[in-house]
């Protein structure tokens, strides 16, 4: 079935329906084109959100970035910011593929449905033509049969009056012939004009109309295809995304997955630990005794005389945090303005950055040589003195780096010495009553030689040797001999050469007891099969719990 024989006398309907085809097909065009400015501005908006969010310092000076959830969350933003790219990517295929194609393929339907209907209007207007001189050639014919008709009339009644002379009569019989031939000679015209517009009617409407109507469902047809194919694009570009944007969410999933409180915990710790010893007890200063009393340095305990035991000025007290005032400090270029284990890190951190440029500077002078020996045998290639200022430059700077390393290499050994020295201190505070843990801590045993001599002179006076001897000393031995269990063992990763006061050598692959765990400090105390306890790093053991 086609317009040309179904519709062969809807013109109009065709010129409506052709038109609506078109406008449907500039909406759908211009619908395209505001979801394009919808996505462009949801992406604009989406990269200006994680722009707002994401961290303004570098990831290098930035220590919140060291935390699993401040890196999950980055990573979020980032896959945020990709999504974003894919909606934009979105627009412009919509924008290129369907906005400016379905343009430029309507212009050209119009210009085509133009052509037609002009085509079949000029048809139209010819027929029209074609009728009306049929029509005037019928009433012309008309015209002239009445006129011969009545010419005829004339001439015989003439011919009948005795009156009328004879010319009179002649003349009425030539002018009644002279109708007559004209009558008859229209009548020829009007049907060879009826002859010709039945001809050309028929040829308008089983020929000439129904190839127009033919072309113009044929163009109907292909913008329906074209339009249809222009919705599938529309579904086409979101699918060009997806498997981007699945790999964006799942980016999302895996970041969320990521975050590891623990391990927060753990770099809290690392960016944060002091190094510094724990306060002692607050000292007494009795008031009571002016004469007895050691200024502002004394502490009470409870010998067995019940009397206080006053003790002297040496004892060196640790830093109290939480009260201490904030002070203003300089930088200094060995960290000594940091507490101890934070000076250790960024000495460690220079340290490692030293000799990165000090093997990068060594990598280049050795390729400059190489150079410099192909120049020698291939003097074509470049002039070998043209290369002694930059050799000269490099060795200069390895010079200066290995001083540089060796500087910081000893910053470094006397903050480690200074770490490992408050830890020992610490621990030798809190080996101390009210409650004395079971077995001694590194540094106890000094301690422990200093109350049998406690004990032996008990009537003497407290000597500035002794004044850092335990009070309770009667309960020593009883602690003593009952040393405390093992909670676990462990075995020595990599060696460790215990040269500080409080920590203890190992050997790699060492089978060790463990005794105390990991207080957050990065030391654990453990015990030798062969006898003797100590600390050692916590990052040189692989720790099993009973």
């Amino acid at each position: 079935m086609d317009w040309g024989t179904e519709l062969w006398d809807q013109f109009e309907v065709l010129e409506r329906h052709t038109q609506w085809g078109l406008d449907l097909l500039d909406r759908y065009a211009k619908f395209v084109k505001e979801r394009t400015e919808v996505e462009q501005a949801y992406a604009k908006q989406l990269r200006n959100l994680v722009k707002k969010y994401l961290p303004k310092r570098p990831v290098k000076d930035d220590p919140e970035s060291k935390f699993s959830q401040h890196q999950s969350f980055v990573q979020i933003l980032q896959e945020v910011n990709d999504f974003a790219g894919q909606r934009e990517l979105v627009a412009e295929n919509l924008s290129v593929r369907v906005c400016l194609e379905l343009a430029k393929y309507s212009q050209e339907m119009k210009q085509e449905r133009k052509m037609h209907f002009q085509e079949g209007r000029r048809a139209q207007q010819q027929l029209e033509s074609g009728f009306k001189q049929l029509e005037n050639s019928k009433r012309k014919f008309e015209r002239d049969c009445r006129e011969a008709e009545k010419a005829a009339q004339t001439a015989e009644r003439l011919d009948q009056d005795i009156n009328a002379t004879k010319a009179d009569v002649e003349k009425a019989k030539q002018q009644a012939h002279l109708r007559s031939h004209m009558a008859e000679e229209s009548k020829n015209e009007y049907a060879a004009q009826l002859q010709r517009f039945n001809r050309d009617q028929a040829h308008f409407y089983f020929s000439q109309m129904p190839q127009i109507f033919d072309k113009l469902q044929d163009m109907d047809e292909r913008r329906a295809t074209h339009l249809g194919a222009g919705y599938g694009l529309l579904s086409d570009a979101e699918l060009q995304v997806v498997p981007i944007i699945a790999k964006c969410l799942e980016g999302m999933k895996v970041a969320a997955d990521a975050v590891d409180a623990k391990h927060d915990s753990q770099v809290l710790i690392e960016l944060h630990k002091s190094g510094f010893a724990r306060p002692g007890d607050v000292e007494f200063e009795d008031f009571s005794q002016p004469m007895n009393r050691a200024p502002s340095d004394s502490s009470l305990g409870t010998p067995s005389d019940g009397r206080p035991e006053l003790r002297g000025p040496g004892r060196s007290r640790a830093k109290r945090w939480p009260f201490s005032k904030k002070n203003k400090t300089v930088v200094t270029e060995d960290f000594s303005h940091l507490p101890p284990e934070q000076q250790r890190k960024r000495l460690q951190q220079q340290l490692e950055g030293r000799n990165r440029e000090l093997q990068k500077e060594i990598d280049q002078r050795e390729a400059l040589k190489k150079m410099k020996d192909v120049y020698e045998k291939t003097p074509q290639m470049g002039d070998p003195a043209s290369l002694e200022p930059r050799i000269t430059e490099t060795l200069n700077n390895i010079e200066r780096l290995k001083l540089e390393v060796q500087k910081y290499e000893a910053w470094l050994a006397e903050a480690e010495s200074r770490v490992l020295s408050n830890r020992g201190d610490s621990l030798g505070r809190h080996a101390r009553p009210p409650d004395p843990p079971a077995s001694a801590p590194p540094d106890s045993g000094s301690n422990n030689n200093g109350s049998q001599d406690n004990k032996e002179s008990s009537e003497e006076p407290p000597s500035e040797e002794g004044q850092d001897a335990p009070i309770y000393t009667e309960f020593d031995e009883d602690f003593e001999e009952e040393p405390a269990s093992p909670i676990g063992h462990c075995v020595a990763i990599y060696h460790f050469e215990g040269s500080s006061e409080g920590t203890i050598s190992m050997a790699e692959g060492e089978d060790l007891s463990l005794m105390e765990e990991d207080k957050g400090d990065g030391w654990t105390r453990v015990r030798r099969k062969q006898g003797g306890e100590g600390y050692v790093p916590t990052s040189y053991l692989r720790v099993t719990l009973n």
